[in-house]
C-alpha cells in the first residue's frame, strides 16, 4: 500500500505512542501499547522532527541542512514517512 505524502502534510506521533532516546538500545525508539520499535539510521532523525506543526518541506529542507553529504536524502525521508504512516505510527494533522 502506498502513502501519498505531499510536502505540504502535517504529521504528528500518532496517540498512544511515545518517541524516545533509548540508552538500552542506543536509538530512538517508538513506544505504543503493543510493543515498540527500534529505528535504525536516519529514522529517527526524521521522526525526531514530527511535531504536528513542521511540513514534510519543513523536515526535509531541515534535514538536507543538517546532512548536506547525504545525496538522495528527500527520497528517503519521504520513504520514512510513507513507511510510518502505513504502520499507524504518525498521524496526518492537515
Amino acid at each position: 500500500m502506498e502513502n501519498n505524502i505531499q510536502h505540504s502534510d502535517i504529521y504528528a506521533l500518532a496517540h498512544h505512542h511515545r518517541f524516545q532516546w533509548e540508552e538500552a538500545q542506543q536509538s530512538y525508539v517508538i513506544l505504543f501499547p503493543e510493543g515498540m520499535v527500534k529505528l535504525h539510521g536516519g529514522a529517527g532523525e526524521v521522526i525526531k522532527r514530527v511535531n504536528g506543526k513542521a511540513s514534510v518541506a519543513d523536515i526535509v529542507a531541515d534535514l538536507k541542512a543538517a546532512f548536506p553529504e547525504a545525496e538522495g536524502i528527500e527520497a528517503d525521508i519521504i520513504g520514512m514517512f510513507e513507511m510510518a504512516v502505513g504502520k499507524a505510527w504518525l498521524r496526518k494533522i492537515n
